[in-house]
């Protein structure tokens, strides 16, 4: 049996499938002070009458990380570069410890200055006095040569001020820098307050008798396993909308251009598939103002949702983007006043929790700007439902001014048709008729839709994706993220790139104890010679391997 848990914005929700059966499942209120208690419940709810000792593997997305990343409730991190001419660190600083140390290795890994050591020394000293326990250590070129990336390691290690030390070439082998910075960055920022609640997950399931398998989901629309989640936490971010995608897939068939709507308590992700395979950021997700390397699914949010408030002012009725609490229909003694899901009650178009306390927040509002109750319920559900359907448009729009990336090849020349539209979350079948007349097009409602989130958590395989390069004439091969490098003939052949690129992905799935239904493919495949004046030096060579993201499993009933 799989159990799959989704942490929400409002609810967490929790499954357990066994083969094509849903066997039982669970929504609980978020406790935003205590994600892992809402865990907790969640898995006590969904277990009473499931034997722990049943359950074969547990998926698990959360929002812990890019909560901590919104709320401010990130750690200081100790930023050491080492970067060389060309582009300038101090245009993409982060954080208050922010050292750039002379030295610089070339894009073909040839170390053309040595790192300042007494520069370095002075860096370490400074985040030191700071206070500061995490450190994110980046040089340009590392995935080329983490040299430099290894010695400003040591140096924070040797030290002793480090709790956690990032080298940005472990987190991707893809040549970007600023965005390197930002991910390394990041990582180490919220890797603390991941650990400590990683950690505590793992006690809560030994508690409860499950002993197997944990994994976190990741915004790539895969899981890795808790263990490998603790070095990279800053995978876990976005896992939530992920989770909202691999539930479309596991309970959809969808072979054309569609886009899903995950309608929350609190926002409304939004989600593109072209030709029925989810649509992916090309380079990687942003965090804030910053690019970073971390792959994942191309999701638009906006603060729409079950719990947004509606506000009334001299230019109309507006809902969100804020939330004042629960829905006066969940708590109706609350200090917040109506929400859309009040007015989605008010309408008849749900019948959730305390009507009468939604008719009551409705109608107080109403007298205090002179309207009638029905009217500005019916405003408010216009006002959400149109501002869902325009960021649908603005999404789609800005998707087609760019070549457009799946989860599993580059589509040249496509723009994006929707055909299909499909809803899920708590409001979705109370907004199921409004939002198709506004779309022009049906929405679907797929079965299980309040706990589809969970669901595709829950059915979520593991993926990883791992780049190779070669430099046939300095005789070397090296995987960054694997921190694997070997030595090479100079007759070393991109089939021979190829080969090394599967055993090393497969053997570290193996270290990791991932069992796979698939084996991993080979995504990108390129060798070009290197010549000096006419004659060949070598060949450098490029292979990105990758275990897809995709649903293991029949599709729930």
């Amino acid at each position: 049996m799989l159990l799959g848990i989704d942490v929400g914005g409002t609810h967490t929700d929790a499954v357990v499938i066994d083969g094509p059966t849903l066997m039982g499942w669970a929504k609980i209120p978020t406790d935003h002070d205590n994600l892992l208690q809402s865990i907790r419940r969640a898995m006590k709810a969904v277990l009473t009458d499931i034997p722990p000792q049943d359950i074969s593997r547990v998926n698990l997305s959360t929002t812990l990380s890019t909560n901590a990343i919104v709320e401010g409730k990130t750690e200081d991190v100790g930023v050491i570069l080492s970067a060389g001419p060309g582009i300038d660190p101090e245009h993409h600083r982060t954080g208050a410890q922010y050292h750039v140390i002379p030295g610089s290795i070339d894009h073909r890994g040839t170390e053309i200055s040595a790192l300042d050591t007494d520069a370095l020394e002075r860096a370490v000293s400074a985040c030191a006095d700071a206070g500061v326990r995490a450190y994110a250590v980046v040089g340009k070129f590392s995935t080329r040569n983490p040299t430099h990336e290894r010695a400003m390691r040591r140096a924070v290690e040797d030290s002793g001020a480090a709790d956690c030390i990032t080298m940005g070439h472990s987190l991707s082998g893809i040549l970007n820098f600023p965005r390197r910075i930002a991910t390394a960055y990041f990582n180490s920022a919220v890797w603390r307050v991941y650990n400590d609640f990683a950690w505590a997950v793992e006690e809560s399931a030994r508690e409860f008798g499950i002993t197997a398998d944990i994994n976190i989901l990741k915004a790539d629309g895969g899981t890795m396993p808790l263990a490998a989640s603790r070095t990279s936490p800053v995978e876990s971010i976005l896992s939530g909308p992920a989770a909202s995608v691999m539930g479309i897939v596991a309970l959809c068939d969808i072979d054309e251009d569609a886009v899903i709507l995950d309608i929350g308590g609190t926002t409304t992700d939004i989600a593109v598939f072209a030709d029925g395979s989810p649509i992916i950021e090309s380079e990687g997700m942003t965090v804030g103002s910053y690019p970073t390397l971390v792959q994942a699914l191309r999701v638009s949010s906006i603060g729409i949702g079950g719990d947004s408030a509606i506000h009334v002012s001299a230019h109309g009725v507006t809902v969100g983007p804020d939330r004042q609490g629960p829905s006066l229909a969940v708590q109706p003694q609350g200090a917040g006043g109506p929400a859309l899901t009040d007015a989605l009650n008010v309408l008849g178009l749900s019948n959730f929790g305390d009507v009468d306390a939604s008719r009551r927040g409705i109608e107080k509002l109403a007298r205090l700007w002179d309207m009638q109750p029905q009217k500005l319920a019916q405003q408010a559900v216009d006002f959400a439902t149109q501002r869902i359907c325009n960021a649908v448009s603005e999404m789609v729009a800005a998707i087609n001014e760019k070549p457009v990336y799946t989860i599993y090849e580059l589509l040249r020349g496509k723009r994006i048709a929707p055909k299909h539209y499909f809803a899920m979350g708590g409001p979705a079948e109370a907004m199921q008729g409004i939002l198709s007349e506004r779309l022009g097009a049906a929405v679907g409602l797929p079965e299980h839709a309040p706990v589809a989130n969970a669901i595709g958590a829950a059915l979520t395989r593991t993926t990883l994706d791992i780049e190779l390069f070669a430099d046939t004439q300095k005789g070397k091969m090296f995987i960054p993220n694997l921190d694997i490098a070997k030595s090479i003939p100079r007759n070393y052949t991109l089939d021979e790139a190829k080969a090394d690129a599967l055993a090393a992905l497969t053997g570290y799935l193996e270290e990791q104890g991932v069992a796979t239904s698939t084996a991993p493919d080979i995504t990108e495949a390129e060798a070009f010679n290197m010549v000096d004046g006419v004659v060949t030096t070598g060949r450098n060579i490029r292979v990105k391997c990758q275990l897809r993201p995709g649903i293991d499993g029949p599709r729930p009933h």
